[in-house]
């Protein structure tokens, strides 16, 4: 009777290790394709902001109306960029610590500096809801701020 014991608790001290490392692996299958899929989305985003930023004609269609499209088109050029950096942050290839030297390294750009004050509440209206998103937009407003050129000249 003891052997038969010991051959159920094994048995189910074998199926109970099985079933966790089951979960565990669908967590991570989950976990891959999620990022797969913000990759694809980003992609098709990068896509479209590449010919929008390059194509006069698709930037007349697309710009707001106060706006010219050759500035349109670089305010999309920036956008790319800080989209190419919230991917990578998303993707965990830029940890949190490291946001703020990013954003701040993106805000030296005047274009970038233009970009997040035409549509940097935006970015926050689309962030809402969403930790890592309102994270990367508040590193960046930061950024934008605290940027020397953004400061008033010392009296």
């Amino acid at each position: 009777m003891k052997l038969t014991a010991a051959v159920v608790a094994v048995g189910a001290a074998l199926s109970l290790t099985t079933a966790l490392v089951g979960a565990a692996r669908l967590r991570q299958d989950a976990r891959h394709q999620a990022e797969r899929n913000e990759a694809l989305l980003a992609r098709n985003q990068l896509d479209w902001l590449s010919r929008v930023s390059t194509d006069a004609d698709l930037a007349e269609l697309w710009k707001p109306e106060d706006m010219k499209a050759e500035e349109y088109m670089q305010l999309m050029s920036a956008n790319r960029l800080i989209c190419a950096l919230s991917l990578r942050h998303c993707l965990g290839r830029i940890r949190d610590g490291q946001l703020p030297f990013y954003a701040a390294m993106v805000m030296d750009f005047e274009v970038c500096r233009r970009y997040w004050k035409r549509f940097g509440d935006l970015r926050a209206q689309e962030a809402e809801g969403d930790e890592q998103a309102q994270y990367f937009t508040r590193a960046l407003d930061e950024a934008a701020k605290n940027h020397p050129q953004a400061k008033p000249a010392p009296a």
